[in-house]
């Protein structure tokens, strides 16, 4: 999985900085409904607090009992947010890959640009360092953070409207099906770019142990051992649990990596590497006759490069879904 270092950007002036009342301040937040930017109020899934990082982006820290610790959501907020303080929007889910962090969408991406006048938020959740959402065995549960305590708290703070819908790369490809299969109903739609979809596949487990390893985790501190531990690596397998994504909208994109690819080994042979698990997949919806929007290339490697035109090409189902316009 591509490794990058996180972006550094710079916060937003504060009230004293920019020379602004404390009172002027206090009247902006009741006036923008914009107080869990600025508040400290904690508890199960409360916002800690907030750092601007671009015009409509926000780092919030969440209070996440799930977790154990605070953990950190990158938020795009509509451009119309601090004006029309009674709407409630829909909240795009963008999950982030392994060896990465919940700035990736944001330093990878034009995701800011993109949905400039859409009425949606775009949440950008942690996955810890594997970027691998799931409960972890005996450790930190980041389902529940993404799938419970997240929405919770954009209910409550930020307006959200309910409707959700999740897109995710690589370990965060896995996680939107994964969300999507394990809690049927609770997303409007789901779209894996290159992500692990069945974790049980020909080679997929030694990956799988490889990512958490590299983080100096124990392979078996995850799901435990593929095979004594076989029904827990079933229950938070997408393919296995492929029944509950009846009803929902659904893109996959894979491609082929090494063959047909240009040279670039290392992302091409990990992307020919998740090839197999993506087709048992999308074959095991088709003999349960759930329509998915499959899109397998020649070529292609495990990266952004591939994967910001994929998102483009899954955008009218996910808007669709969200109730937007494409």
């Amino acid at each position: 999985m591509p490794h990058h270092p996180a972006g550094t950007d710079g916060a937003a002036p504060t009230a004293s900085t920019a020379g602004v009342s404390r009172r002027a301040v206090a009247k902006a937040v009741a006036a923008t409904g914009l107080a869990a930017l600025f508040g400290v109020t904690v508890g199960a899934g409360r916002a800690r607090a907030a750092t601007q990082v671009g015009a409509r982006t926000f780092d919030v820290a969440v209070s996440s009992p799930a977790l154990g610790r605070s953990a950190p959501v990158r938020l795009i907020l509509p451009s119309d947010f601090d004006a029309r303080t009674g709407r409630t929007y829909p909240v795009l889910y963008l999950l982030h890959g392994a060896h990465d962090d919940y700035t990736s969408w944001t330093r990878e991406t034009d995701i800011e640009a993109f949905t400039a006048g859409r009425d949606l938020i775009v949440a950008m959740p942690d996955a810890g360092p594997t970027g691998i959402p799931s409960a972890w065995r005996g450790g930190p549960d980041y389902e529940t953070f993404q799938v419970q305590e997240v929405p919770a708290l954009l209910a409550r703070d930020y307006r959200a409207s309910g409707v959700r819908a999740v897109a995710g790369v690589s370990t965060g490809g896995y996680g939107a099906m994964a969300h999507a299969a394990r809690h049927p109903g609770a997303f409007a739609a789901a779209a894996s770019f290159s992500g692990i979809l069945d974790t049980t596949a020909l080679g997929v487990p030694p990956l799988v142990d490889a990512i958490v390893a590299r983080e100096n985790l124990a392979p078996g501190s995850l799901w435990g051992n593929p095979l004594l531990g076989a029904l827990t690596w079933r229950d938070f397998n997408p393919r296995a649990r492929a029944t509950g994504l009846r009803g929902t909208p659904l893109y996959v994109s894979q491609g082929s990596g090494v063959v047909g690819g240009v040279g670039d080994w290392l992302p091409e042979a990990l992307e020919s590497l998740l090839w197999p698990s993506a087709h048992r997949f999308t074959d095991t919806l088709a003999l349960l006759s759930i329509p998915v929007t499959a899109h397998y290339y020649a070529g292609g490697g495990h990266s952004w490069a591939y994967w910001k035109g994929e998102f483009t090409a899954a955008w009218p189902m996910l808007a669709g879904a969200l109730g937007l316009p494409e």
